[in-house]
């Protein structure tokens, strides 16, 4: 099978990348350049596919030909501008990407004619939040008040709209998930990132939202999610809905109770302090309820919370030990994939 991931240069991209080649998958991608010290260039990823692209979204005539070009048999929507702070000093480029790009891609995907199957990837933000303490369901109302959140929930509303009007005959799905971590991330301003780059060099870490609540999963537990969806759209089934891939509420930790877990996994003196400046509106409490994608494709988190944080520091500390980024990443792919329970015949519902 012939897979297209969109934004394979990124952290979640290349992980997908990863896990599909050691699957037997070829895998073809479509990104704008990889961000220095990325885990695709860390993990030596490029001469791994198939097409590696160079493709702006926003281009809408450059994104048809690479689709064109590609001919997948399977496309996983990733690309996007995933940040809310960056959202807030470039809405403009935030919105282009994310609802634009995302339609560029739907439209290319329906001109092309090997497509069989393609999920799109928006959120967990795109739940308007009302700051309930449940998580949020498939069928609750979407909205967003920062640039990021609004950018995906439109994007979100856009994919329900094209499925329905477009006339397209590719089996489309939505996967909605949360904070994910693990080794290689390299993003700015995202938590687990801040944590390492910190505790690695030997200097205290500012947090922002000590007092926010998160729902943390490590990567492969979220892209499985999306793999498990794509193979449940080629077997003629779940077109048309959304999942949520969340973690349970064991995963649901204060970012400071996060941060210290991870400083006592790091060692070595790591500490944290608070960061007293005005900070841009962030929800300090969000979660998903995945029990739609438990029952109806059988996904769970194979990994717990503590799990999740002792294999992302395990990464990072090898890796910057100087083990080889590749292998360690196989390796934790192969645990992970073995983890997998026995596939049942059948649908799952």
């Amino acid at each position: 099978m012939h897979y297209l991931v969109t934004g394979h240069t990124g952290f979640k991209g290349a992980w997908l990348t990863s896990l599909l080649l050691a699957q037997g998958h070829t895998v073809s991608g479509l990104a704008l350049d990889p961000a220095a010290g990325s885990l695709y260039e860390r993990a030596r990823l490029g001469s791994s596919f198939a097409h590696d692209l160079r493709v702006d979204i926003r281009d809408a005539g450059a994104t048809a030909r690479a689709m064109a070009e590609i001919a997948p048999d399977v496309v996983l929507h990733l690309a996007a501008q995933p940040l809310v702070r960056e959202s807030y000093r470039d809405p403009r480029t935030t919105h282009e990407t994310n609802v634009l790009g995302t339609f560029n891609v739907l439209e290319a995907v329906r001109a092309t004619p090997s497509v069989q199957a393609q999920v799109i990837v928006t959120t967990d933000k795109v739940y308007r939040n009302v700051r309930q303490i449940w998580g949020y369901r498939e069928d609750d109302p979407l909205g967003g008040v920062d640039p990021y959140s609004a950018s995906k929930a439109a994007a979100d509303l856009l994919t329900q709209s094209w499925i329905a009007s477009s006339g397209s005959t590719v089996p489309t799905a939505i996967a909605r998930a949360g904070n994910v971590v693990g080794g290689g991330d390299v993003c700015a301003e995202r938590l687990m990132v801040d944590l390492v780059a910190a505790f690695s060099a030997g200097r205290s870490v500012q947090l922002r939202y000590p007092d926010a609540v998160r729902p943390w999963q490590h990567v492969l537990d979220c892209l499985n999610g999306y793999l498990l969806l794509a193979d449940e759209l080629l077997a003629g089934r779940q077109a048309g809905e959304a999942f949520n891939f969340g973690p349970g509420s064991a995963s649901f930790v204060r970012v400071g109770d996060l941060a210290t877990q991870v400083a006592a996994l790091w060692g070595q003196d790591a500490s944290i302090e608070l960061d007293e400046n005005p900070q841009p509106h962030e929800a300090d409490l969000l979660a998903l309820d995945a029990r739609k994608a438990e029952l109806l494709l059988r996904w769970r988190d194979l990994l717990s919370f503590d799990e999740t944080l002792e294999w992302t520091v395990s990464w990072e500390k090898a890796v910057r030990a100087g083990a080889d980024a590749a292998e360690v990443t196989s390796e934790q792919i192969r645990q992970f994939v073995a983890r997998r329970p026995a596939v049942p015949t059948g649908p799952a519902a």
